[in-house]
């Protein structure tokens, strides 16, 4: 078994969850942590057991004991610090999105392809069982070709505090303003049910357009420092490479929904329903005879490997290196051209 030195980029509360997985895999060790801010950087180490913290990720390059890195800086944070990764050869597990935008996402992009490294960018649902056994149904022919699907991602935080009081913590708030890096529901999540809607379907989508809506939350739209501008609720509209269309929607205002994705995808041969609701996945399917009564059957989805498990079975030339940063730079391209059109009243714009 090849063993793996890792060095984790970032501090944050996902990165708790990054060195869990991590350390849980045989022969992966965390050798190295990085953060400029000391306090919570010692806290990690002393808390995942790791050995080496760093204040830069310049020290850290110039330490160079490690042989992979998993990036959870913030968004805005991701182009800046994975350049550096790629040039000194270093695998790279990239948070997402990506980047910020199209043309950052598409230099990482061919940057990681020219470092020949392992790149897998961290669309977390593709863990989600129900969705990689859809997908492969779909590339199977079970439902024939695709010609109609509708998504969602709903989410409840604006309605109620199951997740925390959005208007009292800076976790929340930072999400909610443009001036904080956030791109709104339509750049935090939508880059999820885009995915989740255009893998399972096996489509590129070719054109899109978008609405946005940011609604008013508090007297004046600030709350100290924040600005409370970024978009609440987004609805669009896509033309997939076949032509096939579809509809996906997200919102943080689905009162009854804490964080719950659902695609329903029709060929010509049958239809899938994927949900992904209360943490469980389910796939129910409608297809050949059963079309005719519009029955539908419970489709069992076995366990898959999670995103830490590929990105370490990808450095060992176990598995494919997927999702990639390709992928991950084509949902950017796709969310720079939705926010496009919204700008321009929601009209329909190529890929």
């Amino acid at each position: 078994m090849q063993p793996v030195r890792l060095l984790i980029l970032g501090t944050g509360g996902m990165a708790k969850n990054h060195a869990a997985h991590f350390a849980a895999i045989p022969g992966v060790t965390l050798v190295a942590g990085v953060d400029t801010r000391p306090e919570p950087l010692a806290a990690f180490q002393a808390a995942h057991g790791i050995a080496h913290g760093f204040a830069s990720l310049g020290e850290a390059l110039a330490w160079g004991g490690f042989d992979a890195v998993t990036n959870v800086t913030p968004d805005a944070a991701h182009h800046a610090t994975t350049l550096p990764l790629l040039a000194a050869g270093k695998h790279v597990l990239c948070e997402k999105p990506l980047a910020t935008n199209a043309a950052h996402a598409e230099e990482m992009a061919e940057a990681a392809r020219l470092a020949a490294v392992v790149n897998m960018v961290n669309l977390s649902y593709r863990n989600v069982a129900a969705l990689q056994k859809a997908a492969a149904m779909v590339r199977e022919g079970a439902i024939g070709e695709v010609r109609h699907f509708e998504a969602s991602y709903l989410q409840s935080w604006l309605t109620q505090p199951a997740w925390g009081q959005w208007d009292r913590e800076p976790q929340w708030l930072w999400r909610l303003s443009t001036a904080h890096g956030s791109k709104g529901v339509l750049g935090d999540v939508g880059i999820h049910i885009l995915d989740f809607a255009t893998f399972i379907a096996g489509l590129d989508a070719r054109e899109v357009s978008c609405l946005l809506q940011t609604f008013d939350k508090v007297p004046e739209g600030r709350i100290g420092e924040y600005v409370l501008d970024a978009n609440d609720s987004a609805t669009l509209q896509l033309r997939l490479a076949n032509g096939a269309l579809g509809t996906v929607a997200a919102t943080r205002f689905a009162t009854g929904h804490l964080n719950d994705l659902r695609l329903r995808i029709f060929g010509l041969a049958g239809g899938l329903e994927v949900s992904f609701e209360k943490a469980e996945s389910r796939l129910r399917a409608c297809l050949g005879p059963d079309a005719q009564t519009a029955t539908w059957t419970e489709i069992d989805c076995p366990p898959v490997p999670t995103i830490y498990q590929r990105f370490i079975a990808a450095i060992r030339g176990e598995g494919p290196c997927e999702p990639d940063f390709a992928r991950g730079a084509g949902l950017q391209r796709l969310l720079d051209r939705a926010e496009a059109s919204a700008r321009e009243g929601g009209c329909l714009l190529p890929l």
